[in-house]
């Protein structure tokens, strides 16, 4: 936050109006940040609390519940357990239209497990780690929630204020059943924000996906002894991994396909019995993603037959696009300005430096931590998201906007330990409070001007087309609870 010019301030001393971030503030507004403000701290201890749990999708178990005690004791209405996911919950408060929607997220990745130092060190004894943030996501999106319910109450205000509570977004596609089972079919706006490292509002996509593991069964036999009995389940996997990686050249460029062997067999002298391989596919485009997928199931079957094995697909997760509503972004990117970006002290300036020194080379200019500072200016331009995120489905249901704030070192990727390191300290807590009163104030806005929500609508239907019909990417399966297993 920049200082305060006293002397401007004397001038205005019989006006609503004072400077935070790029923009101006109201009276109405401030009281808002101030009140989080006040509750930083403890808001910090919470996210501190998710990180250090770091549970993976679908167990997220206590990560969960300690947003629902907060929840709870402000007074929203639980509903747990939604859409057959034990994990995921909706938070009430109010009554009657509008209805705005806040998501959070608090899952963690597998293998990412770190402290909150600048230099790689494992936490010992535990497997995931917050690398994208997720315990800042669902905490200031809580934040948020609880500040406009405050608002709501003193203002007396008709309308209601909704936290999702959504596991699983990192390959499990928890939004999705959601979506699927109308969870959010009462919602009118839904706001959403991710952890980065730049702070921005400005119109986004995403790739649309499609996940499984394919799983191949053959025949064991001692590998020396007698190799010609045996039927390996490894061959199945590797042979197909090879077919799809020479379809490379024959598919759309922009294109992402990436896989791991989850299973490769026991022993090197005992032929696999079983192997499994976990895909992904993505495109800006969904049917491509189906048309890409379709081969590469057909890939599967013929390292089957090839290999003399059997091959199982299930599908574990699959997500759409994200769909952009301009006229929200420009309300959000008004409060973003209004806020500001993060400001390092002393200690946090020498955590990102090196921090920064342990990025990989790039050629584009080395980051700068002053970058987390700005709020750089809204751009019409739908930015290409590298990524894939099941608030994509929510996009196509409702109406949905969202911004990314500087909770990691400028230049710093996710799903990296660096993103790791930097979310379990002061500089991602900064960066969440940073989305939260963003996310309050824009909620705000929203309640007090029905022509926006309005406004958005029409946006959103132009941009569906009038033909479109949701089909989810999972098809009708059940929410993949045990995708981490």
């Amino acid at each position: 936050m920049k200082k305060i010019n006293l002397g401007f301030l004397a001038l205005l001393s019989l006006s609503t109006f004072s400077t935070y971030g790029q923009a101006t503030v109201t009276k109405e507004q401030k009281e808002v940040i101030a009140n989080l403000d006040k509750k930083k701290d403890h808001y910090g201890d919470v996210s501190k609390q998710i990180w250090d749990l770091a549970e993976v999708g679908y167990k997220e178990v206590k990560s969960s519940a300690i947003l629902e005690e907060e929840l709870e004791k402000e007074g929203f209405t639980l509903e747990k357990g939604v859409a057959g996911i034990p994990t995921a919950f909706v938070a009430t408060y109010g009554k009657g239209k509008p209805v705005i929607s806040i998501l959070a997220e608090y899952d963690a990745l597998p293998g990412m497990a770190q402290q909150a130092v600048p230099e790689r060190k494992v936490i010992e004894g535990q497997k995931a780690g917050h690398a994208c943030g997720h315990h800042l996501f669902g905490t200031a999106s809580t934040a948020a929630a609880i500040a406009v319910k405050d608002w709501l109450k003193q203002n007396g205000k008709t309308g209601t204020i909704k936290l999702m509570g959504c596991p699983a977004e990192e390959g499990g596609s928890g939004k999705v059943y959601m979506v699927r089972e109308g969870v959010f079919k009462d919602s009118d706006i839904v706001l959403h924000w991710h952890p980065g490292d730049r702070n921005s509002a400005n119109p986004a996509s995403s790739l649309a996906n499609i996940s499984a593991k394919f799983r191949f069964y053959g025949v064991a036999a001692h590998a020396a002894g007698a190799p010609e009995r045996g039927r390996s389940a490894l061959d199945g996997v590797e042979a197909m991994d090879y077919m799809v990686n020479m379809m490379r050249e024959h598919i759309p460029q922009e294109t992402r396909i990436h896989y791991v062997i989850t299973r490769g067999g026991e022993a090197p002298n005992v032929v696999p019995a079983f192997a499994e391989v976990y895909y992904y596919a993505r495109h800006n485009n969904r049917e491509v993603v189906k048309d890409v997928w379709s081969r590469i199931v057909e890939a599967s079957k013929g390292a089957a037959m090839g290999t003399g094995t059997k091959v199982e697909m299930e599908i574990t997760g699959g997500a759409y696009d994200l769909l952009p509503v301009e006229s929200l972004s420009r309300v959000m990117f008004k409060n973003l300005e209004t806020v500001g970006g993060v400001k390092y002290t002393p200690e946090e300036i020498a955590f990102s430096e090196k921090i920064i020194a342990t990025l990989p080379a790039s050629t584009e200019t080395k980051p700068k931590y002053t970058e987390a500072e700005t709020v750089p200016a809204f751009s019409t331009k739908v930015e290409g998201m590298g990524g894939s995120t099941d608030v994509g489905d929510v996009s196509w249901a409702v109406p949905t906007v969202g911004l990314s704030t500087a909770t990691w070192v400028p230049g710093t990727p996710a799903h990296s330990w660096q993103a790791v390191a930097a979310g379990g300290t002061e500089i991602g807590k900064k960066g969440m409070m940073v989305a939260s009163k963003t996310l309050a104030l824009t909620a705000i806005d929203l309640f007090k001007d029905p022509a926006l929500i309005q406004k958005a609508h029409a946006d959103w239907e132009k941009a569906k087309g009038p033909n479109f019909k949701y089909d989810a990417m999972v098809g009708n399966r059940k929410p993949a609870l045990d995708y981490r297993n």
